[in-house]
């Protein structure tokens, strides 16, 4: 029986096959939990749930968002424009989650 070495994120439960990605998806998760709080205090009447999807989503598309506060806002746009044309959302968060079997 072969060992495999796999990475747990906390905040989650998703598992990675290597270090890197496991701390890069704990990171993404961390601030879209900052910004899921940012939204909650400062927006009346939005559900948990609406603020929880809308902090996922800028967390998800960061680099997106910070070229668009950089002066290029058409980068917004133009990377969901990408992501309808090639038929998948631009969440590529899960490439590297590895799946456990219950019983191996």
């Amino acid at each position: 029986m072969a060992v495999v070495a796999v990475w747990k994120c906390d905040r989650d439960g998703a598992m990675f096959d290597n270090k890197k990605d496991a701390e890069e998806h704990d990171k993404m998760l961390e601030l879209a939990a900052n910004i899921t709080a940012l939204i909650e205090r400062n927006i009346e009447g939005v559900s948990e749930e609406a603020s929880e999807e809308i902090g996922l989503m800028l967390a998800k598309r960061r680099e997106v968002l910070a070229k668009a506060c950089k002066g290029k806002p058409e980068e917004l746009l133009a990377a969901e424009e990408t992501s309808e044309q090639s038929g998948s959302e631009s969440d590529n968060s899960g490439e590297n989650v590895t799946p456990l079997a219950a019983n191996q």
